[in-house]
């Protein structure tokens, strides 16, 4: 019992120095960020749960659902190279490559 603890605390370490010296890398906008979240290319309630995912930071996931609705993103912009063509998030995409912002706040589908 007392090696399983032990194997697991080591496991859990190495694994929080891994994230640490991590480089992490938004798939959309290309920064390098401190953190990435896991983005369905194809949205689960689309049929997507075992789609293709890709890494984005939280301003560029955010801003993903909050220009484009699931629908949308399942049948026009299944792939990364899809998505950084699409026209709705050019103005964003322009804007977040010029700026170090770690965390944004928008809802889907408010306009402010």
């Amino acid at each position: 019992m007392r090696r399983r603890l032990q194997r697991h605390q080591a496991a859990a370490e190495a694994t929080a120095r891994a994230h640490a010296e991590a480089d992490f890398h938004c798939g959309l906008c290309e920064r390098e960020v401190q953190h990435t979240s896991r983005h369905h290319l194809v949205p689960r309630e689309e049929g997507g749960r075992y789609s293709m995912t890709v890494d984005l930071c939280q301003p560029c996931h955010s801003s993903v659902h909050r220009f484009l609705t699931n629908r949308e993103l399942a049948h026009h912009y299944p792939t990364v190279d899809a998505l950084r063509a699409a026209e709705p998030l050019q103005g964003y995409l322009s804007w977040i490559r010029k700026n170090n912002v770690e965390k944004i706040r928008n809802c889907r589908g408010k306009d402010y």
